[in-house]
């Protein structure tokens, strides 16, 4: 339970889903927990809840980086976990044809913005800790193939996929050892399922449809994630840099059925 020990760890979007559960993980390891989101009163809660700090981070927000700058100037692991579909509201058009420009904007603001400012801070503030740190990015299966239902979610994580190695290759170039590497999770079940298909019965009927979808016929859980996270931010991960993890089921891999199925 000391993999982290010590280590100051920052995961922006932690206040719940897959960023509270990497938070939860790291603290569990004894690391240094800096919980960030916009959503203070949950965030602060839950941080309390696990040993760990809050600190208000909109990450599209270069002042707001800049704060967080100044009240943690050296840092060991980032994870750049904030993240939207573009669909909280309910009433958008994500496709490639009827997307408004303000949404996709909104989108890549948050997703691609946001992580292009926090691998930002965190080589500034990992030359300060000898050169050494790892940069997390969370991607998605989205971010590897086309998504006809959510054309800025897509782009903004494939966009992440590449600058994870444009970061990593610049990292060794300067030589540092800082690590950047991608997750790409697929399928696994957190709210923000519910803004996607809604509830009552016929939600219901495409949640099974998706769990079945994947080879292994159920939703990954953020736990899962984490733990992958875990790796990633350890001593034991120091040789992997410019990787992209996906965490998807299987769901890539093709399809699990039988010939003649």
């Amino acid at each position: 339970m000391n993999r982290l020990i010590d280590k100051t760890c920052i995961v922006t979007g932690a206040a719940k889903g897959i960023g509270a559960a990497i938070a939860r993980a790291y603290a569990a390891e004894n690391a240094n927990v800096v919980v960030t989101d916009v959503n203070d009163a949950v965030g602060e809660a839950f941080a309390k809840e696990i040993g760990a700090d809050y600190f208000h981070l909109d990450v599209a927000d270069e002042e707001d980086w800049r704060a967080l700058e100044e009240r943690y100037p050296v840092i060991d692991v980032l994870v750049n976990n904030a993240g939207i579909t573009g669909h909280e509201r309910g009433d958008e058009h994500h496709d490639p044809e009827r997307t408004h420009l303000v949404d996709w904007r909104r989108v890549h603001a948050v997703n691609l913005d946001g992580t292009f400012l926090g691998c930002r801070y965190a080589i500034k503030a990992m030359r300060k800790n000898d050169g050494k740190g790892s940069i997390i990015n969370m991607s998605s299966r989205s971010g590897i193939v086309g998504v006809p239902g959510a054309a800025a979610y897509a782009s903004s994580k494939a966009a992440i996929r590449n600058h994870t190695k444009t970061v990593a290759l610049h990292c060794a170039q300067e030589g540092l050892q800082i690590r950047c590497n991608s997750v790409h999770p697929a399928a696994v079940w957190t709210d923000i399922w519910d803004t996607m298909i809604g509830h009552g019965d016929e939600a219901e009927e495409k949640k099974k449809k998706v769990a079945q979808g994947t080879p292994l016929h159920r939703f990954g859980r953020p736990e899962e994630v984490a733990a992958l996270c875990v790796l990633l931010a350890s001593d034991e991960a120091t040789f992997m840099t410019g990787t992209e993890l996906t965490i998807d089921g299987g769901i890539l891999a093709g399809s699990s059925a039988s010939p003649g199925q």
